[in-house]
């Protein structure tokens, strides 16, 4: 049942980006009076799932989910309908028209999918709000995974800085040290006073490949009692409000130290040091009491954090809207850029269908599924304006060469050009779902 909410939650995602996509070439072919013969959701090699005419368009859906497609007449794309081209060229078609359309006509899906990302940013502001965690809320800094001990990192740093970008958010870290293609200074404040230190690149992606990232660092609390929960610890005279600051006369004040300590005491009776607030004056005392097998001293701690959001009216959604879309972009564009660095490798973290299909979740959230279609919208966006042919951004790369240099290219060399970036596509398909598969089967 999980898995099939998983896969519906994909396929509703993907169809509504597809459809948006294509439905921005498919409204500039029309304002322009270019016919367009196709509009089909997935692909249709051989047969189709259904069709139906209106007018001049054919509209469908394949059986193949791997995107989907308009074809636009007079237009040399993944169709290669090579006999239309050899026609003499007619007044609605594409090649017919001024340069300047064409260009609109090609950045449309993108621009469309952009807006929509846009649009989905700021419902999810206005009726969801933005979770977020600033720094300041980790005023006694982080608790660090071995992973993050590794890389130099002691338990009780404030990271202030990793490449010299200031980290401002709690969740801003793990992103600064996967996302680059070199050594990442990192400046954290520790025992009070700021710390510099350099992680080599290779050691990134070491962490990387091995998942390191994961639950790498947690803010760190004081050990203050919420409530005591069993008859021992009640015995003891443990209440709640107290906050342990010592374990058999060794100062120990937050709770990842108690955590780490009390298993290898087990079943011992041990002395806390406890602070309590008393008629506005803190009093310390010391308890004994008897742990049970797991070490557990029968409390249950108190977080100090608290959850934060920031909410937006609908007149405020729109700039916030706008600002996490453009983030979004900056975020993926950085990420392609980092790929294309053969020693960053993370080329090898590339995943297919079943990478996107396990970043929703396996239990029906609206809001989970509207953030992970909106970044997903840019995703496609970003992707699609690459320079590569068979992607819009491979032919506004010819397009803009005509409107600069007033001369077009071919019909044969963009024949040859469309045939070489679909060859490249399926390459970088097959890699990246060989990928998926090598993870889920192999590695």
């Amino acid at each position: 049942m999980d898995i099939l909410i998983k896969v519906v939650q994909f396929f509703m995602s993907l169809s509504l980006l597809v459809i948006i996509h294509e439905l921005g070439h498919f409204l500039a072919a029309r304002m322009f009076g270019i016919r367009v013969e196709k509009f089909y959701l997935f692909f249709d090699p051989w047969f189709s799932i259904f069709k139906f005419r209106r007018g001049q368009t054919e509209y469908g859906m394949g059986w193949l989910p791997l995107g989907g497609y308009v074809k636009i007449a007079g237009m040399i794309d993944e169709s290669m309908d090579t006999e239309q081209m050899a026609a003499e060229p007619q007044p609605d078609e594409f090649r017919s028209k001024p340069a300047w359309q064409r260009l609109i006509v090609m950045v449309a899906g993108v621009v469309m999918n952009v807006v929509l990302a846009f649009l989905i940013y700021c419902g999810i502001c206005y009726h969801w709000g933005e979770p977020y965690l600033p720094v300041e809320d980790a005023q006694w800094g982080y608790v660090w995974s071995e992973a993050g001990h590794e890389l130099g990192f002691e338990d009780g740093d404030k990271v202030l800085s990793i490449g010299g970008e200031k980290i401002e958010e709690v969740d801003q870290i793990v992103n600064a040290l996967l996302i680059t293609s070199e050594d990442r200074e990192v400046i954290v404040e520790r025992n009070g006073a700021e710390h510099s230190f350099t992680i080599p690149l290779e050691q990134l992606v070491e962490m990387r490949q091995q998942g390191g990232y994961k639950n790498m660092y947690a803010m760190r609390m004081p050990f203050q009692i919420d409530s005591v929960a069993t008859d021992d610890a009640r015995a003891a005279g443990l209440l709640a409000g107290d906050r342990l600051v010592a374990l058999n006369g060794a100062e120990l004040r937050y709770f990842d130290e108690y955590k780490r300590e009390l298993p290898a005491l087990a079943g011992q009776s041990v002395v806390l040091g406890i602070e309590r607030d008393s008629a506005d004056v803190v009093v310390a005392r010391e308890v004994a009491v008897t742990l049970d097998e797991n070490g557990s001293i029968g409390v249950l701690a108190r977080s100090p954090f608290v959850a934060r959001m920031r909410e937006y009216t609908l007149l405020e959604s729109i700039p916030a809207g706008l600002r996490r879309t453009g983030e979004e972009i900056s975020g993926y564009w950085k990420q392609i850029k980092t790929i294309v660095v053969p020693e960053s490798k993370l080329y090898e973290e590339l995943g297919g269908f079943l990478s996107i299909g396990n970043v929703f979740p396996d239990e029906w959230d609206w809001e989970r599924f509207w953030r992970t279609t909106a970044l997903l919208s840019v995703i496609l966006a970003v992707m699609n304006i690459l320079p590569i042919p068979a992607l819009d951004g491979g032919h506004v790369l010819f397009l803009l060469w005509e409107v600069i240099t007033r001369r077009k290219p071919s019909d044969k060399f963009l024949e040859y050009a469309q045939m070489f970036g679909l060859v490249v596509l399926f390459a970088l398909l097959l890699y990246a779902n060989g990928n998926d598969i090598y993870r889920l089967f192999i590695k």
